[in-house]
């Protein structure tokens, strides 16, 4: 049994169908790519995951480690294992980095984490993601470059430790110095905890850091092919048509 399954999910966005039946089980200590063309369904299918209220779950059912959380709430998704990173992080004025991460761990571990410990575990993800230390301060994406806004989320991540992180699009937004050393620090934190990963992107640039043990490519809502890291390979160079898939009209992505 995988930690994350995914049982013939159909999902409808403002009433047009996005997701169309589509299984797939994540576990942890796994890194899958999710690809496909423009309008396929994958930002969907992260928003599903995490309990968008506006991503409305017509059949199916979504399970973490045997139980089904089909119709929790986005904290009790979080509470059980779940993340998201956004491809396009919010901003929240008035809330600092460090105040909006220790309330989130507080949420997720269930009782306060003590001050001392909470700001160790900062320093030292902050340094390994070679953030400057006045970014805890700030108030939370205000201001912040695309890389800056990825890097952030990455620390929300590497803190809260999650046993399934849902990277949308993390590869969006960054520069190639940035893109570099958010992977290595998903990547260091993908060791130290074993966390499932799922990376969905269009691109290949970042499956050359997190090394992805399966690729699944989804079409129309639906998983239409599986295979290693070579698929993402013969995407980057012939592009989808090679599988006899074609773009699609993009999907609209509710925030």
């Amino acid at each position: 049994m995988a930690f994350l399954e995914i049982r013939e999910l159909e999902v409808s966005v403002e009433g047009k169908k996005i997701l169309n039946g589509i299984s797939l089980d994540i576990d942890t200590n796994q890194v899958t790519a999710l690809m496909g063309p423009n309008g396929s369904g994958k930002s969907t299918l992260a928003y599903a995951l995490m309990g968008h209220p506006k991503y409305k779950i017509d059949s199916g059912k979504i399970l973490i480690n045997g139980e089904d959380i089909t119709e929790l709430g986005p904290d009790e998704r979080a509470k059980r294992g779940l993340f998201l990173s956004f491809q396009h992080p919010q901003e929240v004025p008035g809330v600092s980095v460090s105040n909006f991460i220790r309330t989130a761990l507080n949420s997720v571990k269930g009782k306060p984490v003590p001050v001392p410990e909470f700001l160790k575990l900062l320093r030292e993800n902050m340094a390994m993601l070679k953030m400057d230390p006045a970014f805890a301060s700030r108030f939370l994406n205000e201001g912040f470059s695309g890389g800056e806004k990825k890097r952030a989320e990455i620390l929300q991540l590497a803190i809260l430790e999650p046993k399934i992180a849902v990277l949308d699009e993390t590869d969006s937004g960054t520069d190639v110095d940035a893109l570099r050393v958010i992977s290595e620090g998903i990547n260091k934190v993908h060791e130290k905890t074993k966390m499932g990963i799922l990376v969905i992107t269009h691109y290949k640039r970042i499956l050359n850091y997190l090394k992805p043990d399966r690729v699944i490519i989804i079409a129309k809502g639906k998983v239409v092919m599986e295979g290693s890291h070579e698929l993402a390979d013969t995407i980057e160079t012939k592009g989808y048509k090679a599988f006899g898939i074609e773009d699609y009209e993009e999907a609209q992505v509710i925030k």
